[in-house]
């Protein structure tokens, strides 16, 4: 984890969680179109938590719902937390919209479930258990299973630890709202709600938005539920927000800004803008800066990421100084005051390495020490375009240090040089050892997987690369890495092990096309295991093909 010290904002204790529970009603839609709809309703206007949002019925959890196992009905693979979970729900939508998940326990009618009459005689403001079982009712809870986990955003006054649980709709029931807490029941496909949301006619909070989302990919109730089978949420889900157009954003896990708001607001403060901008540098951390080239496209994503370690104590190590582009390397340099130490390319290619010279001309020409230009020289096999020759070789396992006197003592900030050649021949990438933060430059990005073009790049050795980045990560605690392309990415050894997977299961497909078409072509072998790829990007995908092609025929008996 980053030192403590080197963090941007003071630390905010977020506001404890307090545990609730929620169920999603659901259905099958009536008509030929099929799909699901879902149960809302309206919260009150005066509610103190999302007022005048449509929610899914749900509430806190009460002492009582734990202690309530034996009126309840379970699965034998149901935990004891998930079945209090899943009694607060059924009570929650009890009181909230008069539907009763409860089946008759004995009598003509067991095993039948509560019908209107069952319903009218329960009082929505006692005890609701207790008269469950006065009338011969149990809980079903058994039918109620967990699809996702949300936690409340950090940076909200008040947070629940809630998980989101769905049940059927029981048949001949209707809902009634308790016109209190929730208003206007109403059936709703995900994707109809999600339209009149964006129209401005349906107001929802976060969750709920992301929730439907990925509702609306089920076609039937059934395929809800097979999904589910294993006990575990589809998805856990604590977001985090940052600016992005002056306007907040919220975003989960599986979202590309998601890593940098956590490397910048663990606490989950809103404070740090996401705009791609090339005028002004991104502040991370104190001893880390990004400064994004003006060479966005295809390739580049929103431009080359430079980046400075250090502080004005110590000086500071330019990671990547992109393109020659005489304002970048200006801004660049005015950014570190002037007092850049060392130049580091992380590889050779034209929109990471040919500002380094220029960029040290600058410092020159302003009166500093002559930087060295560090990295690996661009093998044989590098394009033209690609040439590089530094002022001096780094070695796997170097050491690049800064330090200096701040007012709080002796700071140090310090590269670990890791050798990784596989998307170049000259490829490398940076440990900051006392923060434990990786700079991948184009090794590993954000928002897309990096090419490995032969004869330079080599897929076995982009592979190698990898496992050998992850042994870093677990050896240093690596939570976040900086690419070259893309905002910071959190959960690191995720991260890889998710790039590792996607490449050998395309690497799956790419034999499977081989096989499929032993005389094919580059080209009909492409159209195959990159089918899920527009075919705009056929020709780049063709290079990371013929890469996948040379492992496959490596290893081959």
């Amino acid at each position: 984890m980053p030192r403590t010290s080197q963090h941007l904002h003071p630390y905010r204790e977020p506001v404890a969680t307090r545990l609730a529970a929620t169920v999603l009603l659901l259905r099958d839609a009536p008509g030929n179109a099929g799909g699901i709809e879902v149960l809302m309703t309206r919260r009150s206007d005066k509610a103190s938590f999302a007022p005048g949002a449509y929610v899914f019925p749900g509430g806190g959890i009460d002492a009582l719902d734990a202690q309530s196992h034996t009126a309840a009905d379970r699965r034998p693979t149901q935990s004891d937390l998930h079945l209090t979970q899943a009694i607060a729900a059924i009570r929650e939508s009890f009181e909230e919209l008069g539907v009763l998940l409860a089946r008759h326990a004995d009598g003509p009618r067991k095993g039948l479930m509560a019908d209107a009459q069952d319903i009218a005689a329960i009082d929505r403001h006692q005890p609701f258990v207790a008269q469950c079982t006065a009338r011969g009712l149990r809980l079903a809870a058994d039918s109620v299973f967990m699809l996702a986990h949300w936690i409340t955003d950090r940076d909200l006054p008040r947070r629940f630890d809630v998980p989101f649980l769905v049940a059927r709709m029981p048949e001949g029931q209707e809902p009634v709202a308790d016109e209190s807490e929730q208003f206007e029941p109403v059936w709703v496909r995900p994707a109809d709600a999600l339209a009149r949301h964006e129209a401005g006619q349906f107001f929802m909070i976060f969750p709920t938005i992301r929730t439907l989302q990925r509702l609306a990919t089920f076609a039937t109730t059934q395929a809800v539920f097979d999904a589910l089978a294993h006990e575990l949420p589809l998805w856990t889900s604590c977001p985090r927000a940052g600016t992005l157009a002056g306007k907040e954003a919220r975003y989960m896990e599986s979202d590309m800004p998601y890593g940098e708001l956590a490397l910048v607001c663990p606490d989950g403060q809103i404070v740090h803008p996401l705009d791609w901008q090339t005028e002004r540098p991104v502040p991370l951390l104190r001893n880390v800066q990004r400064l994004t080239a003006p060479n966005p496209g295809v390739m580049t994503g929103p431009g080359t990421n430079s980046y400075l370690v250090g502080d004005p104590a110590t000086g500071y190590i330019a990671i990547d100084p992109g393109p020659a582009d005489p304002e970048h390397l200006d801004k660049l340099w005015r950014a570190a005051g002037g007092d850049i130490r060392m130049i580091v390319c992380t590889h050779s290619h034209p929109d990471h390495s040919p500002g380094a010279a220029p960029l040290q001309a600058l410092c020159v020409q302003a009166g500093k020490a002559r930087p060295p230009i560090l990295g690996l020289p661009s093998a044989p096999t590098a394009r033209t375009a690609s040439t590089f020759t530094p002022d001096r070789s780094l070695q796997n396992n170097e050491l690049l240090a800064l330090d200096g006197q701040a007012p709080e003592g002796n700071i140090t900030h310090t590269l670990r040089v890791i050798y990784t050649p596989g998307h170049a021949a000259n490829h490398l990438c940076l440990l900051l050892v006392e923060d434990a933060l990786l700079f991948s430059g184009d090794h590993i990005l954000n928002g897309s997987t990096t090419v490995v073009d032969p004869p330079d790049g080599n897929m076995a050795d982009y592979l190698d690369s990898l496992d050998k980045l992850d042994a870093v990560c677990a050896e240093h605690g690596v939570e976040f890495i900086l690419p070259a392309h893309g905002y910071v990415l959190g959960d690191a050894r995720s991260a890889i092990a998710k790039l590792k997977s996607h490449r050998l299961a395309r690497e799956a497909k790419v034999l499977a096309a081989m096989q499929a078409l032993p005389q094919g072509s580059m080209e009909d072998w492409v159209r195959h295991a990159y089918a899920d790829v527009p075919p705009r990007m056929w020709p780049v995908a063709q290079r990371s093909l013929l890469a996948h092609v040379e492992r496959i025929r490596m290893f081959a008996p």
